[in-house]
């Protein structure tokens, strides 16, 4: 019990960390507005998913927020290192999604755990 809880909150601190920083970069970096361009985004899916990067962050580390919110944030991180995967795939080649599929195997682990800490309680 106490290696599950030990992974769920490394996993978790990692895409929690990762979500932050990326929606704060969103915001504050004219290069990731430039890359968002290049892309094939408008400027406004940017700030969009800015907001819901820094809102899931504080849902899936919060201990106090519900399950079902939780979910909700899972799926939203799921979507969205998805999206980049396929979307740094499709304009840049593989190498470029690299950091998407890190970060959507940390989310990944992070889920499982999750689940199997809530089930046990």
């Amino acid at each position: 019990m106490k290696r599950d809880k030990m992974s769920y909150w490394i996993a978790t601190s990692l895409v929690a960390l990762s979500g932050l920083m990326a929606g704060i970069t969103y915001f504050t970096s004219p290069y990731i507005a430039k890359e968002f361009n290049h892309l094939g985004f408008p400027d406004y899916f940017r700030v969009e998913l800015a907001i819901a990067n820094i809102l899931g962050s504080f849902v899936i580390i919060l201990p106090m927020i519900s399950g079902r919110i939780k979910e909700w944030a899972y799926a939203g991180f799921a979507i969205d290192f998805i999206s980049a995967t396929i979307a740094h795939i499709t304009v840049e080649g593989i190498s470029a999604a690299i950091n998407p599929l890190v970060a959507l195997l940390f989310l990944i682990i992070s889920y499982v755990y999750y689940v199997k800490i809530t089930i046990k309680q």
